[in-house]
């Protein structure tokens, strides 16, 4: 174990699941946030679904954009600029007057934050091999769920020691301490890294930066992606319907104070932990057992689906707490076990291009991050009821898994 930690390709990874946590923790504070800062600056639930969503206005722009500067500039200047911004922003959050300003400073931090899974995939293709990618993505995007998990009640703490500006302050410094690292550790090419061993630079890939790269055929690209973008666009409703209102949901639907409902949200976020980290290694294992990317892939992906869809269906009946955690938990788990194999698939169809292929199917996941967040808050204004925005998650989860069969990973472009 001691070994394995001490490799550069073990602390790279490290790094990068790092980020993962820290921008999870940035995108989803406000939702714990919002309980005070809503009614200090008197926002309706609508117009807090705007600051939700205003995040992934530049966010969806930036994803196949900052693919393609990923896949030119490399991650290492990529990832120290963007981490720049977006930590910029998280401090302007806290500095917020009213709605407008923090919608601008929550698109902002969409700017920063839209090229860096695309540019860390681009990475991981770099130092990750090939065996191990689902497992590389099941990891980083667990620690993004861990995020997600310790944000509610580590903002609640923050907010009652610091106030909720304080708490956004704090987080946006966290952030430029992580830029600082990442420029002095990380190398785009591993074999130019050196504390890399022989035995760790073997079972890599050969290093493709912008000079190996061709240019890049976009409108192909984009048409043979297209399926795998729908599909992750149906996981991306249900995600920023979650990381938007699940703390929201039980401080209002079971009428729980703000500490509590922070324990409740940590709760199901945490499933989402266990469910990213198992799918990377499950997706994985499949591959290495059967050689065939459309079961350990595709099919993976639409046993997920119906799984996630079957686990939220009882809250539309039942209306009890502990029924609705476990429910909303489930739902979650198995919608994160998507995660691996989704996000291996633009390294399996395009290696050449993954930092562009993985933004472009990032792209559905942040144009539901526009359209969710909202839609979400419009229902509970006009209904009053908290349960009814999951009626689209269920839906959606059916289509995606009907797609599903449509992505054909073991097809190369």
């Amino acid at each position: 174990m001691r070994e394995v930690a001490g490799r550069s390709t073990t602390r790279v990874l490290f790094l990068l699941c790092i980020m993962y946590f820290i921008t999870y923790v940035d995108r989803v504070n406000v939702s714990t946030a919002a309980s005070v800062f809503g009614k200090e600056l008197n926002l309706s639930n609508t117009q807090i679904g705007f600051v939700f969503s205003a995040f992934a206005y530049f966010y969806l722009i930036f994803q196949i954009i900052g693919g393609w500067i990923g896949d030119k500039f490399g991650p290492r200047r990529t990832l120290t600029v963007c981490s720049f911004i977006w930590a910029g922003a998280t401090v302007l959050t806290g500095l917020s007057g009213g709605l407008v300003s923090m919608v601008i400073a929550r698109m902002l931090l969409g700017l920063g934050e839209g090229a860096t899974f695309p540019t860390a995939t681009r990475a991981m293709s770099n130092w990750t091999a090939p065996g191990k990618r689902g497992f590389a993505q099941g990891i980083t995007h667990a620690f993004a769920r861990v995020g997600n998990a310790v944000t509610p009640p580590l903002v609640t703490w923050l907010m009652l020691a610091y106030s909720w500006r304080g708490s956004f302050i704090i987080l946006g410094v966290v952030s430029f301490l992580w830029a600082l690292v990442w420029w002095w550790y990380f190398r785009d090419n591993p074999r130019d890294h050196s504390g890399i061993t022989t035995e760790e630079i073997t079972p890599l890939p050969t290093y493709v930066g912008a000079k190996e790269a061709p240019a890049t055929p976009w409108w192909p690209l984009m048409k043979r992606m297209a399926p795998v973008t729908v599909v992750y666009f149906c996981y991306g409703w249900t995600l920023w319907l979650f990381l938007s209102w699940i703390p929201q949901y039980f401080l209002h639907n079971y009428e729980m104070n703000l500490k509590n409902s922070a324990v409740f949200a940590s709760g199901v976020f945490f499933a989402g932990v266990a469910g990213d980290w198992l799918g990377g290694w499950v997706t994985d294992r499949l591959l290495q057992k059967t050689g065939d990317l459309s079961k350990s892939r595709s099919i993976m992906v639409v046993v997920c689906n119906l799984a996630a869809l079957a686990s939220l269906l009882p809250i539309l009946f039942v209306h009890d707490v502990t029924v609705a955690a476990v429910c909303l938990s489930l739902g979650f788990f198995f919608a994160e076990m998507t995660i691996g194999p989704m996000w291996a698939i633009p390294m399996d169809i395009a290696p050449k291009y993954s930092g562009t292929a993985s933004g472009i199917m990032n792209s559905g996941s942040a144009l539901a991050a526009i359209i969710s967040p909202v839609v979400a808050g419009w229902i509970i204004d006009r209904t009053g009821n908290w349960d009814y925005p999951f009626i689209g998650s269920m839906g959606l989860m059916l289509v995606g898994a009907l797609l599903a069969f449509t992505m054909k990973p073991q097809q190369k472009f």
